[in-house]
């Protein structure tokens, strides 16, 4: 899956660079612009959310959501002020923004707001389409149509490796380390036997032996 791109516009610079940190941390693309006229400059530039503070030099925050908002109508927006009026709260919802955290916070909370906003406006994303089966990596679900399949965990991690990973083949040793850890000390039959069981439920999923060496998703 892609990372997502963030863009965050502060002009106090240690905070900038400490919440740029702490979601880079958590896997995100961050782009930080301390000043209005340098987030203006990118604001075509495709990211997945901003995160604007309300003081910026003359002008605003609320006035870059209403050139975001232009732009792109649904793109998820966070304010963060350190004025904790009632107003400013009441203003950043009515300009449409989905969340608004007042300074000074803890940037774990704003890492976990974060988290939720990309989760519920992206969530669609998650889904993986494969062989007419729908995949969801975050429910560890599998649906045929309107029937759900039921897989044990490690039938589903074998799964991922496989959809992750189309094409590449994979060693029956490589499967049981990635799919069941370097530690695991069983027999490597294991693999064999959670592959049949995959494959008996998911029948249409093309993954291919390759005689000699080990299996690949065609």
């Amino acid at each position: 899956m892609m990372k997502k791109i963030i863009n965050i516009v502060e002009d106090e610079k240690d905070l900038n660079e400490l919440v740029k940190s702490y979601l880079e941390k958590e896997g995100y693309m961050v782009n930080s612009y301390l000043t209005f006229d340098s987030a203006f400059a990118h604001i075509d530039d495709y990211c997945d959310l901003w995160i604007l503070d309300i003081m910026l030099d003359d002008k605003s925050g609320f006035d870059l959501i209403e050139l975001i908002r232009e732009r792109r109508p649904n793109i998820p927006v966070v304010f963060m002020s350190a004025r904790d009026k009632e107003f400013d709260r009441i203003i950043g919802l009515e300009k449409g923004s989905d969340d608004y955290i007042t300074k000074p916070f803890s940037p774990k909370e704003l890492v976990l707001r974060v988290n939720n906003i990309i989760k519920r406006v992206y969530k669609d994303e998650d889904k993986i389409e494969v062989a007419g089966y729908e995949i969801d990596e975050n429910q560890r679900s599998v649906f045929r149509g309107n029937t759900q399949i039921e897989l044990t965990t490690k039938e589903f991690d074998l799964l991922m490796l496989f959809v992750k990973n189309r094409g590449t083949a994979f060693l029956r040793e490589q499967i049981l380390e990635k799919v069941w850890d370097e530690n695991y000390y069983g027999s490597d039959r294991v693999v064999d036997d959670t592959l049949r069981r995959l494959r008996k439920k998911m029948p249409d999923l093309n993954i291919q032996t390759i005689y000699g060496f080990g299996y690949r998703l065609g």
